[in-house]
């Protein structure tokens, strides 16, 4: 979408928390809320909250806060997750169980559509409901089937070849759960967890 492309990360990075958070006032059955309330919920200061949704459009009236469920449809509208985005995750081991096993994919506009080892002893096996394929010919499966999305749940050592094939193969988006930075062209977006250096984060706290 063009608002990607002039809208500061830092703010698409928020869209999702305050889509989470919605969602959870939406359940709880709140209809209506402020950026107040937000701001509460989440520790982010209203103004911030307002100057964010700013960048979209205008939401919510004066005095009368976000009717919410609008306000839900148009952010998934925004991060494109009023639909379904198949993703390929990469890696059968330990963390990729873990990862083919999460239920919280769905419903939220994403699943886990393949999975994909280089084990000769997975490969053919199952995982949950899938069958794990051979990481061989990754990007010539992943151009067939069309994904954009992938999962990098394996080794250190590994990451960065499994990441020149997801590019190969279409791939433009990338959640890596490597302790590694990886390299890619500048259109396909990288995005990082490790609990590690979360956790060392921390520590610094205690």
């Amino acid at each position: 979408m063009s608002e990607n492309r002039t809208v500061p990360d830092i703010v698409i990075g928020r869209l999702p928390i305050y889509l989470r958070a919605l969602t959870h006032m939406l359940e709880e059955g709140q209809r209506i809320t402020a950026s107040r309330d937000l701001a509460d919920r989440l520790g982010i200061s209203s103004a911030q909250i307002r100057k964010d949704l700013s960048h979209f459009g205008e939401f919510g009236k004066q005095g009368m806060g976000y009717d919410i469920a609008h306000l839900l449809d148009q952010i998934k509208r925004i991060l494109q997750v009023d639909k379904i985005w198949d993703m390929a995750l990469v890696g059968a081991g330990d963390l990729g169980h873990a990862i083919a096993f999460h239920g919280g994919f769905e419903g939220r506009g994403l699943r886990v559509a393949c999975v994909f080892d280089n084990d000769s002893e997975k490969i053919g096996g199952r995982l949950g409901k899938f069958e794990i394929r051979d990481a061989a010919n990754l990007a010539e499966q992943l151009g067939k089937l069309g994904i954009k999305i992938a999962i990098v749940a394996v080794p250190a050592g590994a990451a960065q070849a499994v990441v020149n094939d997801l590019v190969k193969g279409g791939v433009k988006a990338i959640l890596n759960y490597a302790p590694i930075s990886v390299t890619v062209p500048p259109d396909v977006k990288v995005q990082y967890i490790d609990p590690v250096v979360h956790l060392q984060r921390m520590t610094y706290y205690l």
